[in-house]
């Protein structure tokens, strides 16, 4: 039977560990409602452009971390390369 590994860069939270994780973003969460930020969810996969723009078409994360390709109607989508762009 072959083993798997999380890809690089991501891991997986598992039973063991998930209780110390759920402390860790409610206080996180508590903290930041305290001082007045709000819940946002964006994406994880948006149009190329949205992306490019935002950490500039000539990065080492436009040319080599980001997973891009064409949908059917021929538009440029990617998958969020990391929290922080744009």
């Amino acid at each position: 039977m072959p083993t798997y590994k999380a890809v690089q860069g991501t891991r997986d939270i598992l039973p063991e560990s998930a209780p110390a994780w759920q402390v860790i973003e409610d206080t996180v969460r508590s903290v930041c409602e305290r001082y007045g930020y709000q819940r946002i969810e964006t994406p994880i996969i948006e149009e190329t452009g949205v992306y490019a723009r935002g950490v500039g078409a000539g990065t080492d994360i436009v040319e080599k971390e980001m997973y891009t390709f064409k949908d059917r109607g021929d538009t440029s989508l990617t998958l969020e390369p990391e929290g922080t762009a744009g």
